[in-house]
C-alpha cells in the first residue's frame, strides 16, 4: 500500500484539513489513509460513529502520528449536515472536501428522513447541502477543492431525472445512475460557479472505474438482478485501494483543473488519468434547473449567482 501511493507522489499535505466523507469504509477509507499518510488532518464524517472509531485506529496502527477526528454525518437528514457543516465552519478552513459517501443499489424504493428517494438523497442531495454549507470554510483556504465522486453508470442513463426519482418505475440501477449523474452535473455547474464569482475554490470530479466496495454488497433481501449485480462486481471490480486512486489524486494533484474528471486509465483500472465527461453531464440546461431545484429542496443556497 505505501508504496503505491509513493509511486503516485501525493503531494505534500502539512498543514491541511480535509473532510472525507463515508470515511470509515471502502473508498473513503483507503483516501483518508492516503491523505494522513501525506501529513494532511483528516475529519472523517460517518454515519456510525462505531464502525468510525475502528476504524480510526486502524489508521492509526498503520500511521501512528495520524491526525484523525471522527464526527457523526448522517448525509441522509439535513438537521445532521447542518449541525456538522456549521461545527466544521467553526473550527476555521478547509483544504479538501472529499465528497465520497453513498449507498449503491437499494433494491425499493426509499425515501430519506427529508422524503428524497434514498440514492438521490445522499449521493447528490445530501452531498450538495453539505457542499453549500461548508463554502465559508472552504474560501478562508488559498486554492481549496472540492471533489465529487461519481461513476462510470452516470452516462448511461439517459438525461436527468426531473423526478429526481420519485416518480415513474423504480429500478435500482438506475435509481443509482440517476443520483451519480446529478453528482457529475453539480460537479461540473459549481466549478463554472466559481469560476465565474472569481474564487480561489476548484471543484472536479472522480469516478474509481468498476471497484467493489462495501456500499455494493448490503445483507439484505435484494431482488435477484441486483445480487447478481453485486456478485459481479465483487468479484470482477478493482478493490477499494486502487479504486481510491483516482479520487486521492484528485483531491491532491496541483496540476489538475476545475471542471475535470479524473479516473483509472484503463477505465476499470490503472493510474489515474484525465476522463472525458460525457455529454449528459455538461448540459447547462439541466445544471441550472438542478442547481436551483436542489437549493430549493435542501434550504442550501451557495449563494453563487448564475452561469
Amino acid at each position: 500500500m505505501t508504496d503505491r501511493w509513493r509511486h503516485l507522489e501525493v503531494a505534500d499535505q502539512y498543514g491541511r484539513r480535509a473532510i472525507v466523507t463515508g470515511a470509515n469504509t471502502g473508498l473513503g477509507y483507503v483516501s483518508t489513509l492516503a491523505l494522513v499518510r501525506a501529513g494532511a488532518e483528516v475529519v472523517m464524517a460517518v454515519r456510525d460513529l462505531d464502525r468510525g472509531q475502528v476504524a480510526a485506529q486502524r489508521i492509526r496502527k498503520q500511521e501512528p502520528e495520524a491526525k484523525l477526528r471522527v464526527i457523526h454525518l448522517d448525509l441522509a437528514s439535513l438537521a445532521s449536515v447542518y449541525d456538522f457543516a456549521q461545527a466544521q465552519v467553526d473550527d476555521g478552513p478547509v483544504d479538501i472536501l472529499m465528497n465520497n459517501a453513498g449507498v449503491m443499489l437499494v433494491p425499493t424504493r426509499e425515501r430519506t428522513a427529508n422524503g428524497f428517494e434514498r440514492h438521490m438523497g445522499i449521493n447528490h442531495l445530501g452531498h450538495f447541502a453539505l457542499t453549500a454549507r461548508l463554502l465559508p470554510a472552504l474560501l478562508r483556504s488559498p486554492g481549496a477543492r472540492v471533489v465529487s465522486v461519481t461513476s462510470l453508470t452516470y452516462a448511461r442513463v439517459g438525461p436527468l431525472d426531473h423526478g429526481l426519482g420519485l416518480t415513474g418505475d423504480y429500478t435500482p440501477m438506475r435509481a443509482y445512475g440517476q443520483s451519480k449523474l446529478a453528482v457529475a452535473v453539480f460537479g461540473l455547474e459549481l466549478q463554472r460557479r466559481l469560476h465565474a464569482a472569481g474564487l480561489p475554490v476548484t471543484s472536479v470530479l472522480a469516478h474509481p472505474g468498476w471497484s467493489a466496495t462495501a456500499e455494493t454488497q448490503p445483507n439484505d433481501d435484494a431482488a435477484r438482478s441486483v445480487r447478481l449485480a453485486r456478485r459481479a462486481t465483487a468479484i470482477l471490480g478493482s478493490p477499494p485501494a486502487q479504486g481510491a486512486r483516482a479520487q486521492v489524486y484528485a483531491a491532491t494533484a496541483a496540476s489538475l483543473a476545475g471542471g475535470e474528471l479524473v479516473g483509472p486509465r484503463w477505465l476499470g483500472r490503472g493510474a489515474p488519468a484525465a476522463a472525458t465527461l460525457a455529454a449528459v453531464a455538461a448540459d447547462p440546461v439541466a445544471a441550472r434547473w438542478l442547481w436551483n431545484e436542489s437549493a430549493r429542496l435542501t434550504g442550501a443556497d451557495p449563494g453563487l449567482g448564475t452561469t
